[in-house]
Protein backbone atom coordinates (compact mmCIF):
# COMPACT_ATOMS: atom_id res chain seq x y z
CA UNK A 1 0.00 0.00 0.00
CA UNK A 2 1.28 3.46 -0.89
CA UNK A 3 2.42 5.69 1.96
CA UNK A 4 1.38 9.34 1.74
CA UNK A 5 3.24 12.34 3.07
CA UNK A 6 1.31 13.81 6.06
CA UNK A 7 -1.14 16.56 5.13
CA UNK A 8 0.86 19.28 6.85
CA UNK A 9 4.07 18.33 5.03
CA UNK A 10 2.21 18.02 1.73
CA UNK A 11 0.73 21.50 2.22
CA UNK A 12 4.19 22.94 2.95
CA UNK A 13 5.57 21.25 -0.16
CA UNK A 14 2.80 22.69 -2.32
CA UNK A 15 3.49 26.15 -0.87
CA UNK A 16 7.20 25.81 -1.67
CA UNK A 17 6.41 24.72 -5.24
CA UNK A 18 4.11 27.68 -5.81
CA UNK A 19 6.73 30.09 -4.49
CA UNK A 20 9.32 28.57 -6.81
CA UNK A 21 7.05 28.79 -9.86
CA UNK A 22 5.91 32.38 -9.21
CA UNK A 23 9.48 33.51 -8.55
CA UNK A 24 10.77 31.83 -11.71
CA UNK A 25 8.44 33.64 -14.14
CA UNK A 26 10.12 37.09 -14.12
CA UNK A 27 13.57 35.49 -14.23
CA UNK A 28 12.54 33.36 -17.23
CA UNK A 29 11.16 36.48 -18.94
CA UNK A 30 14.52 38.22 -18.52
CA UNK A 31 16.38 35.17 -19.85
CA UNK A 32 14.07 35.05 -22.89
CA UNK A 33 14.67 38.74 -23.68
CA UNK A 34 18.44 38.31 -23.46
CA UNK A 35 18.58 34.93 -25.20
CA UNK A 36 19.76 35.45 -28.79
CA UNK A 37 20.14 31.75 -29.53
CA UNK A 38 17.78 30.81 -32.42
CA UNK A 39 16.55 27.83 -30.40
CA UNK A 40 16.11 29.90 -27.20
CA UNK A 41 18.43 27.30 -25.71
CA UNK A 42 19.54 29.28 -22.67
CA UNK A 43 16.09 30.48 -21.60
CA UNK A 44 14.78 26.93 -21.98
CA UNK A 45 17.67 25.53 -19.99
CA UNK A 46 16.94 28.03 -17.21
CA UNK A 47 13.34 26.83 -17.00
CA UNK A 48 14.44 23.18 -16.69
CA UNK A 49 16.41 24.14 -13.58
CA UNK A 50 13.05 24.97 -12.03
CA UNK A 51 11.98 21.37 -12.70
CA UNK A 52 15.12 20.16 -10.93
CA UNK A 53 14.34 22.36 -7.92
CA UNK A 54 10.70 21.25 -7.85
CA UNK A 55 11.59 17.57 -7.84
CA UNK A 56 14.22 17.99 -5.11
CA UNK A 57 12.18 20.16 -2.74
CA UNK A 58 9.79 17.26 -2.17
CA UNK A 59 11.12 15.18 0.74
CA UNK A 60 8.77 12.33 -0.14
CA UNK A 61 10.60 11.52 -3.36
CA UNK A 62 13.91 9.72 -3.83
CA UNK A 63 15.16 10.14 -7.38
CA UNK A 64 17.91 8.10 -9.02
CA UNK A 65 19.14 9.03 -12.50
CA UNK A 66 21.64 6.99 -14.49
CA UNK A 67 22.56 5.79 -17.95
CA UNK A 68 24.25 7.35 -20.94
CA UNK A 69 25.99 10.72 -20.51
CA UNK A 70 25.75 13.00 -23.54
CA UNK A 71 29.14 14.41 -24.47
CA UNK A 72 27.73 17.37 -26.42
CA UNK A 73 24.24 18.53 -25.41
CA UNK A 74 23.96 20.62 -28.61
CA UNK A 75 24.00 17.49 -30.76
CA UNK A 76 20.24 17.19 -31.24
CA UNK A 77 18.15 14.10 -30.52
CA UNK A 78 14.52 13.15 -30.67
CA UNK A 79 14.00 12.16 -27.04
CA UNK A 80 11.17 9.79 -26.07
CA UNK A 81 9.99 8.55 -22.69
CA UNK A 82 7.15 6.57 -21.17
CA UNK A 83 4.64 8.66 -19.21
CA UNK A 84 3.34 7.76 -15.76
CA UNK A 85 2.60 11.01 -13.90
CA UNK A 86 2.61 14.81 -14.01
CA UNK A 87 5.76 14.49 -11.90
CA UNK A 88 7.58 13.08 -14.94
CA UNK A 89 8.04 16.58 -16.36
CA UNK A 90 9.99 18.20 -13.49
CA UNK A 91 11.94 15.00 -12.86
CA UNK A 92 13.04 14.61 -16.49
CA UNK A 93 13.81 18.34 -16.63
CA UNK A 94 16.66 17.65 -14.21
CA UNK A 95 18.67 16.07 -17.04
CA UNK A 96 21.67 18.27 -17.91
CA UNK A 97 20.64 19.43 -21.38
CA UNK A 98 17.90 21.47 -22.99
CA UNK A 99 15.10 19.97 -25.05
CA UNK A 100 11.85 21.49 -26.21
CA UNK A 101 8.80 19.65 -24.96
CA UNK A 102 5.90 18.64 -27.17
CA UNK A 103 2.92 19.18 -24.86
CA UNK A 104 -0.85 19.23 -25.04
CA UNK A 105 -2.14 22.70 -25.88
CA UNK A 106 -4.15 22.70 -22.64
CA UNK A 107 -0.95 22.50 -20.58
CA UNK A 108 0.51 25.58 -22.25
CA UNK A 109 -2.72 27.45 -21.49
CA UNK A 110 -2.62 26.79 -17.76
CA UNK A 111 -1.71 29.70 -15.48
CA UNK A 112 1.93 29.97 -14.38
CA UNK A 113 3.25 26.70 -15.82
CA UNK A 114 1.88 27.50 -19.27
CA UNK A 115 3.51 30.94 -19.19
CA UNK A 116 6.86 29.39 -18.31
CA UNK A 117 6.65 26.79 -21.07
CA UNK A 118 5.81 29.45 -23.66
CA UNK A 119 8.77 31.56 -22.52
CA UNK A 120 11.01 28.51 -22.94
CA UNK A 121 9.75 27.91 -26.47
CA UNK A 122 7.95 24.61 -25.83
CA UNK A 123 5.60 23.39 -28.55
CA UNK A 124 1.82 23.00 -28.09
CA UNK A 125 -0.08 20.35 -30.00
CA UNK A 126 -3.77 19.69 -30.49
CA UNK A 127 -3.82 15.93 -30.92
CA UNK A 128 -7.34 16.04 -32.36
CA UNK A 129 -6.14 18.17 -35.29
CA UNK A 130 -4.02 16.68 -38.06
CA UNK A 131 -2.94 20.18 -39.11
CA UNK A 132 -1.78 20.96 -35.56
CA UNK A 133 0.23 17.73 -35.41
CA UNK A 134 1.91 18.55 -38.73
CA UNK A 135 2.68 22.11 -37.58
CA UNK A 136 4.17 20.72 -34.37
CA UNK A 137 6.55 18.46 -36.30
CA UNK A 138 7.63 21.39 -38.49
CA UNK A 139 8.48 23.47 -35.41
CA UNK A 140 10.27 20.51 -33.86
CA UNK A 141 12.38 20.06 -36.98
CA UNK A 142 13.31 23.75 -36.87
CA UNK A 143 14.61 23.29 -33.33
CA UNK A 144 16.65 20.28 -34.44
CA UNK A 145 18.18 22.35 -37.24
CA UNK A 146 19.17 24.88 -34.59
CA UNK A 147 20.92 22.14 -32.56
CA UNK A 148 18.31 21.64 -29.87
CA UNK A 149 16.72 18.32 -28.94
CA UNK A 150 12.95 17.80 -28.75
CA UNK A 151 11.06 15.69 -26.23
CA UNK A 152 8.01 13.46 -26.85
CA UNK A 153 5.82 11.20 -24.74
CA UNK A 154 5.00 8.85 -27.65
CA UNK A 155 2.11 7.19 -25.80
CA UNK A 156 0.37 10.57 -25.98
CA UNK A 157 -1.01 10.39 -22.45
CA UNK A 158 -0.24 9.01 -19.01
CA UNK A 159 -0.37 5.26 -18.51
CA UNK A 160 -3.36 4.32 -16.31
CA UNK A 161 -1.65 1.32 -14.72
CA UNK A 162 2.11 1.71 -15.20
CA UNK A 163 2.28 -0.44 -18.31
CA UNK A 164 3.62 0.73 -21.67
CA UNK A 165 0.99 1.30 -24.35
CA UNK A 166 0.90 1.95 -28.08
CA UNK A 167 3.29 4.56 -29.48
CA UNK A 168 2.26 7.28 -31.87
CA UNK A 169 4.71 7.47 -34.74
CA UNK A 170 5.28 11.24 -35.02
CA UNK A 171 8.51 11.31 -33.00
CA UNK A 172 10.04 8.47 -35.00
CA UNK A 173 8.98 9.91 -38.33
CA UNK A 174 10.61 13.18 -37.32
CA UNK A 175 13.85 11.44 -36.31
CA UNK A 176 14.08 9.68 -39.67
CA UNK A 177 13.28 12.80 -41.72
CA UNK A 178 15.80 14.88 -39.76
CA UNK A 179 18.32 12.00 -39.69
CA UNK A 180 19.02 12.42 -35.98
CA UNK A 181 19.23 9.66 -33.35
CA UNK A 182 16.37 8.72 -31.05
CA UNK A 183 17.30 8.95 -27.37
CA UNK A 184 15.06 6.68 -25.25
CA UNK A 185 14.42 7.48 -21.58
CA UNK A 186 12.67 5.15 -19.16
CA UNK A 187 11.04 6.30 -15.92
CA UNK A 188 9.46 4.21 -13.17
CA UNK A 189 8.08 4.95 -9.72
CA UNK A 190 6.65 8.35 -10.63
CA UNK A 191 3.18 6.79 -10.77
CA UNK A 192 3.31 6.80 -6.96
CA UNK A 193 4.34 10.45 -6.55
CA UNK A 194 0.89 12.05 -6.57
CA UNK A 195 -2.28 9.95 -6.46
CA UNK A 196 -4.71 11.19 -9.15
CA UNK A 197 -7.61 11.37 -6.69
CA UNK A 198 -5.90 13.44 -3.98
CA UNK A 199 -3.51 16.27 -3.22
CA UNK A 200 -1.17 14.57 -0.75
CA UNK A 201 2.18 13.54 -2.14
CA UNK A 202 3.07 9.86 -2.13
CA UNK A 203 6.40 8.54 -0.91
CA UNK A 204 8.12 7.23 -4.01
CA UNK A 205 11.42 5.94 -5.31
CA UNK A 206 11.68 7.21 -8.89
CA UNK A 207 14.22 5.80 -11.33
CA UNK A 208 15.11 7.52 -14.58
CA UNK A 209 17.52 5.94 -17.04
CA UNK A 210 18.98 7.34 -20.27
CA UNK A 211 19.33 4.46 -22.72
CA UNK A 212 21.83 4.39 -25.58
CA UNK A 213 20.84 6.50 -28.61
CA UNK A 214 19.42 4.63 -31.58
CA UNK A 215 20.86 5.81 -34.90
CA UNK A 216 18.53 6.63 -37.79
CA UNK A 217 21.20 7.14 -40.46
CA UNK A 218 20.03 5.64 -43.73
CA UNK A 219 16.50 4.90 -42.52
CA UNK A 220 13.57 5.84 -44.75
CA UNK A 221 9.96 6.83 -43.96
CA UNK A 222 8.83 3.25 -44.50
CA UNK A 223 11.08 2.24 -41.57
CA UNK A 224 9.11 4.38 -39.08
CA UNK A 225 6.99 1.57 -37.67
CA UNK A 226 10.00 -0.73 -37.22
CA UNK A 227 11.96 2.02 -35.46
CA UNK A 228 9.02 2.73 -33.14
CA UNK A 229 8.71 -0.98 -32.32
CA UNK A 230 12.44 -1.31 -31.64
CA UNK A 231 12.47 1.63 -29.22
CA UNK A 232 9.32 0.43 -27.48
CA UNK A 233 10.80 -3.03 -26.91
CA UNK A 234 13.92 -1.49 -25.35
CA UNK A 235 11.73 0.44 -22.93
CA UNK A 236 9.52 -2.56 -22.12
CA UNK A 237 12.64 -4.58 -21.33
CA UNK A 238 14.02 -1.93 -18.98
CA UNK A 239 10.74 -1.60 -17.08
CA UNK A 240 10.50 -5.40 -16.77
CA UNK A 241 14.04 -5.66 -15.39
CA UNK A 242 13.40 -2.95 -12.82
CA UNK A 243 10.18 -4.62 -11.68
CA UNK A 244 11.66 -8.13 -11.89
CA UNK A 245 8.77 -9.41 -14.00
CA UNK A 246 8.44 -10.86 -17.52
CA UNK A 247 8.12 -8.36 -20.39
CA UNK A 248 4.51 -9.43 -20.84
CA UNK A 249 3.63 -7.93 -17.43
CA UNK A 250 4.59 -4.41 -18.46
CA UNK A 251 3.50 -4.49 -22.11
CA UNK A 252 0.04 -2.94 -22.20
CA UNK A 253 -0.57 -4.26 -25.71
CA UNK A 254 -0.51 -7.87 -24.52
CA UNK A 255 -3.19 -9.67 -22.55
CA UNK A 256 -0.83 -10.96 -19.86
CA UNK A 257 -2.03 -12.87 -16.86
CA UNK A 258 -1.94 -10.84 -13.59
Amino acid sequence: MQTLLPKFESALTWAALIVLIVGWIPMCAVYRILDRDPAHYHSGRFLRRLGWCMSRVNRAWRIDVDGVILENPRNPYVVVCNHLSLADIPIISGLPWEMKWIAKKELLRTPLIGSLMRLAGDIPVDRSSRFSRMKTLVRARDYIRNRCSVMFFPEGTRSPDGKLYEFQTGAFSLAIKAQVPVLPLVIDGSQHTLPPSGWQFGRAHVRLRVLSPVDTAGLKPEDTAALSHRIRQLMVGQLARWRNVPDTRVDGLLNAEP
